[in-house]
């Protein structure tokens, strides 16, 4: 045999070996299946890392909640438990503003007989951090509705003062000028504070308690001039480790497992991405090896189709899902040592990585046949679904802009351009559709008249024409799919080469490729089951 058809053949075999499954790997060359065994144990480890993580996260939010919930009890006069849209409680008279102000101030003097949780006021260096009022107001007005009349100067002025709850009778007396309030040329109140707090119920899920400082600021907001007065109450939570503390029981024990569990996890991803990477390496060099073969043998150059065979996605997905995982493990090692305090940020990142390693078992079924089918269709309708959507995308904007315009003033569903587009995508999939009609407010007729012509052909042209095109798309990839797998899919160079292969011979020595590590366990069944047929299904 002369050396350019063994050569040949040797490229032969790399090639299929490259293309086969898991199971047909181990079948061919009894290599045991270690990139497959790493992914399965990464779903595991960084599922059960997600879970713990995920809990604990639920504990610190519902803590942040729950203390925003506290102080608007605590603090807003009249609050009835339930926001007004946007705002806690509102206004309607002078002497409401006064008692709901001066209500604030006599609270948070109370406040340590008063709160039935673990909240004190902040203090720096052992001295009490003050409350601070802030008034903002036009520099000059002078306005006479009843004359048609006004004298505003446009210039805005601000006053601030801090308040000590151990000596109200005295600063009241001091600063009575202050509340004299001018509210024609009023534009807001702001009161600022900052109170301690320390998140106990994370001992039961043997986690250390955190402190944290509330940074509270109530807004009294008359920028309207609207004669309605609302009223904000925003916190902003910093949590960080306890200065002081002793705690007895399993909780700093179980802080250590977890942080050594989860350099464990760091471990096995970075194992998973440098399997990966390598098997990268390897693909490109094989297709240098193929294409070379094709340069030097036919005076033919691969096409773009056959290269795109080589270049495995699914590879790229775990590398990347891999890095998120490590850089999200990093982050909750942090957290648990009390060095950060990034919780949405850690979550992103290891609820990111979780979704790709999901996603990436698709891979594993798609070496079967009948599971293919899902993988194909979406690989195949992908191009044709972005057009589509790009040409619908055009239509959808203008739908969004013209409905914000005209219906936002009376819609509560139209008030903003992303309210506009979530709810046009909830009519869409026939969501709310009743409600969107019902709650528009019928006082103006020409906007109503408009609105129902604007909604009863949105819903028309999206639900009758564009998703019935989409769902066209992706149901004639569908049967092109099934097709070929009925008639056989188009035969590429590549193809044509493979199958002019021999049975692949099962050996233990082997060219460059035969380093490339498999995928299949031989404690799966399919591992132990001779191929029902031998053709050759490439899978990228």
């Amino acid at each position: 045999m002369s050396q350019g058809i063994i050569k040949e053949e040797i490229l032969r075999d790399d090639l299929k070996y490259y293309f086969m499954s898991p199971c047909e790997k181990y079948r061919a060359r009894r290599q045991l299946p270690w990139k497959l065994g790493v992914q399965i144990l990464k779903i595991v480890m960084i599922t059960s890392q997600l879970i713990l993580f995920g809990l604990n996260n639920q504990l610190v939010v519902s803590y942040k909640e729950e203390n925003a919930m506290t102080f608007k009890n605590l603090f807003l006069k009249d609050y009835s438990g339930v926001d007004e849209e946007d705002y806690s409680v509102a206004l309607y008279s002078q002497q409401a503003v006064y008692d709901s102000l001066f209500y604030v101030l006599d609270q948070y003097r109370q406040l340590g007989r008063l709160s039935v949780g673990p909240i004190s006021y902040a203090e720096e260096d052992g001295k009490l951090l003050p409350l601070v009022i802030c008034k903002e107001y036009y520099k000059r007005g002078n306005v006479e509705p009843s004359d048609d009349a006004y004298d505003i100067d446009a210039q805005l002025e601000k006053v601030c003062m801090t308040h000590d709850p151990t000596n109200v009778s005295q600063w009241k007396a001091e600063n009575v000028s202050f509340f004299n309030l001018e509210f024609y040329r009023l534009v807001d109140i702001k009161i600022t504070f900052q109170l301690k707090g320390i998140n106990l119920q994370t001992v039961r899920s043997h986690e250390l308690p955190d402190c944290y400082v509330f940074f509270v600021t109530i807004t009294f907001d008359n920028q309207c001039h609207s004669g309605k007065i609302k009223i904000f109450l925003d916190i902003d939570a910093l949590s960080s480790a306890c200065k002081n503390w002793m705690i007895s029981g399993t909780a700093q024990k179980n802080t250590h497992y977890l942080l050594v569990f989860d350099g464990f996890v760091i471990l096995v991803c970075l194992t998973s991405a440098v399997l990966c990477t390598r098997s990268i390496v390897l693909a490109v060099k094989l297709l240098q090896r193929f294409s070379r073969f094709f340069r030097e043998n036919y005076n033919h150059k691969v096409c773009e189709t056959d290269q795109k065979e080589f270049l495995n996605g699914w590879y790229v997905l775990v590398i990347v899902s891999d890095a998120m995982a490590i850089v999200g493990s990093i982050l909750k090692m942090e957290i648990q040592a009390k060095s950060l305090t990034s919780y949405d940020v850690c979550s992103i990142f290891l609820g990111t990585s979780t979704l790709m390693v999901w996603v990436g078992v698709i891979r594993y079924l798609g070496y079967f046949q009948k599971y293919n089918v899902l993988i194909l269709t979406m690989k195949t309708a992908f191009p044709k679904v972005i057009r589509f959507c790009c040409c619908a995308g055009m239509i959808y904007l203008g739908y969004t802009f013209c409905g914000w315009i005209v219906l936002g003033p009376y819609h509560e569903k139209f008030e903003g351009l992303s309210r506009v587009a979530e709810s046009l995508f909830s009519l869409v999939n026939g969501d709310d559709m009743y409600t969107t009609f019902a709650q528009l407010k019928d006082k103006n007729s020409l906007v109503w008249l408009f609105s129902r012509v604007y909604l009863y052909s949105f819903i028309s042209l999206f639900i009758y024409m564009v998703l019935s095109l989409f769902i066209a798309l992706i149901t004639d990839a569908y049967d092109t799919i099934k097709n070929y797998q009925k008639n056989g899919f188009p035969m590429t160079d590549l193809q044509r080469f493979l199958r002019e292969q021999k049975d692949f011979p099962p050996s233990e020595e082997g060219s460059e490729m035969d380093t490339e590590t498999g995928m299949g366990h031989p404690a799966l069944c399919c591992c132990r089951r001779a191929p029902s047929n031998d053709d050759i299904i490439l899978i990228s």
